[in-house]
């Protein structure tokens, strides 16, 4: 793929030899910026899995410190009083066969659904629609619960869900290029830390291969990996 001259001259600040230590890598990701709008940064982990084996399948979620610096549209599917502590923990969106219609005919104005268990017989109705979008509520995402209070807050205050996907890549977004160079490096080190928990027994020989971070439309660069896991642990 051709790229253009703010990427080419971007790409000219990064060795891409190198693993940079994480302020380093935060700074460039914000230097590098080509687009005129606030970029969001991205982390790209390679790890040493074989997603193709359920024992290797890497899944979680974190609450980012930082929060990633987007609004998050929140909707549940809910009912009854848990309907209104929904309403009152600030989702976007309450309903159960009304909101389940309402997606069925095509709306889908939302970035997370959370649902109650006793709701997931009429959630499970939307499972093309909401499977193939990566939003159908899952109890391991921690979108199925009955507190909604704390899954409600927690989601819109920078709670992320993390899955490796057939390459044996994760992609997350860890902020925005406006955000100070520590508060990405704290996002950065929470993920990190917390996809390392999640290193299943099946993994063999090194877990965290690579790490890469970018934003958007910009050149992608490298960081230590010793060095955000010691962030990690100094948080």
């Amino acid at each position: 793929m051709a790229h253009g001259r703010k990427y080419l001259e971007a790409a000219k600040l990064v060795d891409h030899a190198r693993a940079y230590p994480p302020d380093e890598a935060a700074r460039l990701a914000k230097e590098t910026t080509t687009v005129k709008f606030d970029a969001t940064v991205e982390a790209h982990i390679r790890l040493g899995v074989d997603p193709r084996h359920a024992d290797q399948m890497v899944r979680g979620t974190v609450v980012l410190p930082n929060g990633t610096g987007k609004v998050v549209r929140t909707v549940v599917f809910a009912q009854g009083e848990k309907a209104q502590e929904a309403l009152r923990a600030g989702a976007d969106e309450v309903g159960a066969e009304d909101l389940v219609k309402k997606v069925e005919a095509g709306w889908l104005e939302f970035d997370v659904a959370l649902a109650t268990p006793d709701l997931m017989g009429q959630v499970g109705r939307l499972g093309k629609i909401l499977g193939r979008r990566g939003l159908m509520p899952n109890p391991k995402a921690g979108t199925i619960t009955f507190d909604l209070d704390r899954a409600i807050r927690e989601v819109k205050g920078g709670r992320v869900e993390f899955k490796v996907d057939k390459a044996a890549i994760i992609h997350v977004a860890v902020g925005k290029a406006s955000f100070e160079a520590e508060a990405l490096v704290a996002n950065l080190a929470a993920l990190v830390d917390a996809v390392n928990r999640a290193k299943p027994a099946g993994a063999k020989g090194t877990y965290l291969r690579t790490l890469t971070i970018a934003s958007t439309m910009g050149p992608g660069i490298r960081v230590d990996i010793p060095g955000i896991l010691a962030a990690a642990t100094a948080a």
